[in-house]
């Protein structure tokens, strides 16, 4: 059933990190704003490896909307995707503590911040998963 509110919270972490990371930069130097679309084009692997985990993410949240049948496969699926947004975290943390260039100063973007807004919309979606997997359990011990 798509009209459930953990279905609202997985599709807001898609979008989140599917579609925010195109409007929200991740930091600023001196000269240009770094968005997430600029670290495909570079050739070290700790930048170009952070879009695919924003996409990831997205596409497995994405999925998991999906799969409303398999409640226990959903819990496990926004396990993951919160893996992956702690993951992206930490290494969005590491980047912004050792940033080339760090002489000229340079702000964090708020496209830093959004596993953070992921991780609490999925734990979020979770626990409405639970919530219904308890209520069927309960159903279930009536019969």
């Amino acid at each position: 059933m798509l009209q459930r509110i953990q279905s609202v919270y997985l599709f807001l972490a898609t979008i989140v990190s599917g579609c925010l990371i195109f409007v929200f930069n991740l930091w600023n130097t001196l000269k240009e704003q770094i968005f997430v679309l600029d670290l495909f084009l570079n050739k070290d692997i700790t930048l170009s490896v952070i879009p695919f985990m924003f996409f990831t993410s997205a596409i497995v949240a994405f999925v998991t909307i999906f799969l409303y049948k398999n409640r226990k496969l959903q819990f496990v699926l926004g396990r993951v995707v919160i893996l992956i947004n702690l993951f992206l975290l930490g290494l969005l943390i590491y980047l912004s503590l050792t940033l080339p260039g760090e002489v000229a100063v340079s702000k964090k973007g708020i496209g830093m911040f959004l596993p953070i807004l992921v991780i609490l919309l999925i734990v979020l979606a979770n626990k409405a998963i639970k919530k219904d997997e308890d209520l069927v359990k309960s159903v279930d011990r009536l019969r």
